[in-house]
């Protein structure tokens, strides 16, 4: 299977680059994944599609402030770090640009001396393992020195930090935002409860994974980078009754979707427990659990597209975003939103 099977043509302009100001005011673009029939709805629709009974998982991680801007200790060269994955209290896989001034044994320096590193291994694929010195208490140093860490595309400053947070984010972990949730609003999550939606929270912490692009032509000779998750007790029991009663098990993003996955047995219950997973879904995957996806449009060639491809089809896929691209739809992180059922 090759890479440039989930190629498509993506207009520069569709990228949308700051968020509205109603969450739920996004557009919807509902995808039957059985016979690739679309519907145009709004976001706040999307309660009309859920049953008495389903369930709706939600990734309740919260990014962190995890884009540092430093200077290189004797040179005062500019340094960034992007923080992944927490190792220890002080130790951190990193993204570090760039990277020739990032040799083992580096110091880096943030916000005058507050904050300083150790670049102490180079890893795999080039990410570093960083080592922090500083007085005080760590998050609230990051909170003060660190950046929202947007991805690449989005060029634009984001004036509200809090609109790349989802409304019931809460365990703090995460390098990117599970963009699908950033739709609801407390108000809408209310009402879908109401209605006798079962909400079940699980927790991945987004890495690496998220920025790494595909760069094998063949897909199966991809690496998933690995990522941590955690599903209570509770919640597992929530999924799995839901599953028994014969309800459907619906997820908010792609996050949610490898996060429950991850965690189900050969019979389709989810366990609850902790973990790393590095699950890599793509066409052929015969999903345990999931029965329908809310997400965001994908980048070409994407883990994530070839994720929603093996839910609803190449094919299907394909030919729905093409038809997103002709009635512009707006794409990635702060655009509108996608329902395969």
């Amino acid at each position: 299977m090759n890479k440039q099977d989930f190629n498509f043509y993506l207009p520069e302009e569709l990228i949308a680059q700051d968020p509205l100001e109603d969450r739920s005011g996004s557009r919807l673009l509902v995808l039957n994944k059985d016979t690739g029939e679309t519907e145009h709805k709004i976001f706040k629709d999307i309660i009309d599609y859920l049953n008495p009974g389903d369930c709706l998982v939600i990734n309740d991680t919260k990014v962190i402030p995890a884009r540092l801007i430093g200077e290189k200790e004797g040179t005062g060269a500019k340094v960034e770090l992007l923080l992944l994955k927490r190792q220890d209290n002080n130790t951190w896989e990193a993204l570090v640009k760039p990277g020739r001034k990032a040799r083992s044994g580096t110091k880096i320096s943030f916000g005058g001396g507050l904050l300083a590193c150790d670049i102490i291994e180079i890893g795999e694929e080039g990410n570093r393992l960083v080592r922090f010195y500083y007085e005080g208490i760590f998050e609230e140093i990051l909170e003060q020195l660190g950046q929202m860490p947007l991805p690449p595309y989005i060029t634009h400053q984001l004036k509200d930090k809090n609109r790349y947070q989802t409304v019931y984010a809460k365990y703090e972990g995460s390098a990117a935002a599970p963009t699908a949730g950033l739709h609801f609003t407390k108000g809408l999550l209310e009402q879908i409860e109401e209605k006798g939606i079962i909400i079940a929270n699980v927790t991945l912490h987004v890495g690496l994974g998220t920025f790494r692009p595909v760069k094998e032509d063949n897909i199966l000779n991809h690496h998933m980078h690995s990522e941590f998750y955690q599903i209570e007790r509770p919640e597992a029991e929530k999924i799995n009754q839901v599953k028994k009663n014969g309800g459907r098990i619906i997820c908010v993003g792609t996050t949610s979707c490898r996060t429950i996955e991850s965690a189900a047995d050969k019979n389709g219950f989810v366990k609850p427990g902790s973990g790393d997973t590095d699950i890599f879904i793509y066409p052929g995957y015969e999903f345990k659990v999931l029965d329908a996806l809310i997400t965001n449009f994908h980048l070409p060639e994407s883990t994530l597209i070839m994720l929603v491809s093996a839910l609803a089809g190449r094919e299907h896929v394909l030919k729905a975003y093409e038809l997103a691209v002709k009635e512009r739809y707006r794409f990635f992180s702060f655009g509108d939103a996608m329902l395969v059922v």
